[in-house]
């Protein structure tokens, strides 16, 4: 019975703290809002917008709604990019968890776009649990091997990285100067696919994952841009292939494999299957890594004990301890605040709760990662800044199913891209993480004590 009561005690000892975190929320976020908004007619909307757009206030919004409204429906269309009838926002660990294992249920909508991408068919992560689903990820896991990521990866992104960091003279520009060209490069050493540029491939992978991923809205200028770039994006790789396939260059990169799997008869591994599977990863390799180290890194400069801790990992050569401090700051700022499905029938989240909630067929479900990971049922303390959390704790590239395909590159690349710049003393801003109109780091200016 010490047991039943203890857990009781804890449980109401949590539920007391959710409830105090979210009044303590609620205030701050109407003094904030009060102050955006009564800075004039002029500007109010925009004010309010970056307001509610930055990670920090979001998870004010979230420690709110995890208290009061764990499971929000909403009949407004938060989301006009793609066909729904409505909203649910779902913020509890267990409920957004449940969100993206049920994906008989709750699918995956970015298949029209992946088409546009291609001009034709879909991508892997566009597709539900399917035969051409499993016959693709099983031909790319061939040819994208774990192997790979010790004896490839890491050792050309710690070089390049390195030698960029080296040659910097205590100045450097993190994505535009060092994540993005490496994470260019590697495209062109481990893929096989460089493209026109470096440049150039951050561009067109930029853009096209703006458009696939970002753009809620439905921009027009987005899908334009878009568009522009997936037609270049296509039309080189269309042309790598054939020159690949007409005069084979003897290396053993993953364009070489994918010929491979074809000259082998492996189905879906004709010239279109090969380039469709080669455009979808490279989209999801550019941004979302050089982002990825932008926040990490931004993240750590705020916390001094942290950025000691990471610099201290960094020096030491510990890859394991530098990885841990940097998952953990990229909880506080991860890449996407939430993942999005649509319900395919209606249906209902945390049966047999008190925050069970109906969700109608047709309505996109935000399954908030952000909040997911700041859940105090789910996770000890979880406002601390402390490395080394459970797997369970990081939802960071994904769940279920979609998670990430290329998920454990990026666990072995951000650490190389960042390390040779957290082992120099006197790290520290030279300038806000800038985007310069996008939703992605173009510029962020970082200083050091150089040698």
């Amino acid at each position: 019975m010490s047991g039943f009561f203890g857990n009781a005690a804890r449980a109401t000892g949590v539920r007391l703290g959710m409830a105090g975190a979210a009044l303590g929320a609620a205030g701050r976020l109407a003094a904030r809002g009060a102050r955006a908004y009564s800075g004039g007619a002029e500007g109010r909307g925009q004010r309010i917008a970056a307001m509610l757009g930055t990670t920090e206030n979001q998870r004010l919004i979230f420690a709110l709604l995890r208290a009061a409204r764990p499971n929000l429906a909403l009949k407004r269309k938060l989301i006009a990019a793609y066909e729904n009838t409505g909203t649910v926002i779902v913020t509890r660990h267990a409920d957004v968890t449940e969100v993206l294992e049920r994906e008989a249920d709750f699918a995956v909508v970015y298949e029209p776009k992946m088409r546009a991408i291609t001009d034709g068919e879909n991508f892997f992560l566009g597709m539900q649990d399917s035969s051409a689903y499993t016959r693709d990820v099983s031909n790319m896991r061939l040819a994208v091997r774990r192997s790979d990521v010790p004896e490839i990866v890491i050792p050309y992104v710690a070089q390049q990285a390195e030698a960029i960091v080296a040659a910097s003279g205590g100045r450097i520009d993190v994505p535009e100067a060092l994540t993005l060209p490496v994470l260019t490069g590697l495209l062109g050493h481990y893929f096989g696919t460089p493209g026109p540029s470096g440049p150039v491939m951050a561009d067109w992978t930029t853009r096209m994952f703006w458009y696939l991923f970002v753009d809620l809205a439905g921009e027009e200028a987005v899908t334009r841009a878009a568009m522009d770039s997936a037609s270049a994006c296509r039309g080189y790789l269309d042309a790598t292939i054939a020159a690949r396939k007409a005069q084979p260059t003897g290396t053993d990169q993953v364009l070489d494999r994918c010929l491979a799997l074809q000259a082998a008869g492996a189905p879906g591994m004709d010239d279109l299957g090969i380039r469709n599977n080669v455009i979808g990863l490279l989209i999801g390799l550019v941004p979302t890594l050089s982002k990825a180290s932008v926040k990490a890194l931004d993240t750590l400069l705020d916390r001094p004990e942290a950025l000691a801790a990471a610099q201290a990992a960094a020096r030491a050569d510990d890859d394991a301890a530098l990885a841990a401090l940097l998952w953990e700051a990229l909880r506080f700022d991860p890449v996407n605040p939430f993942i999005y499905r649509r319900a395919v029938r209606e249906t209902v989240i945390a049966r047999g709760t008190l925050r069970a909630q109906r969700v109608p067929a047709g309505a996109m479900v935000l399954a908030a990662n952000l909040s997911a990971m700041f859940d105090p049922i789910a996770h000890d303390r979880p406002e601390d800044f402390r490395a080394g959390r459970g797997a369970e704790a990081y939802i960071l590239w994904g769940y279920g199913m979609h998670t990430c395909f290329g998920a454990h590159i990026n666990q072995a690349v951000i650490p190389q891209l960042l390390k040779p710049l957290l082992r120099q003393p006197g790290l520290r801003r030279a300038g806000p993480v800038d985007g310069a109109g996008t939703p992605f780091p173009v510029h962020f200016p970082v200083t050091f004590d150089a040698a």
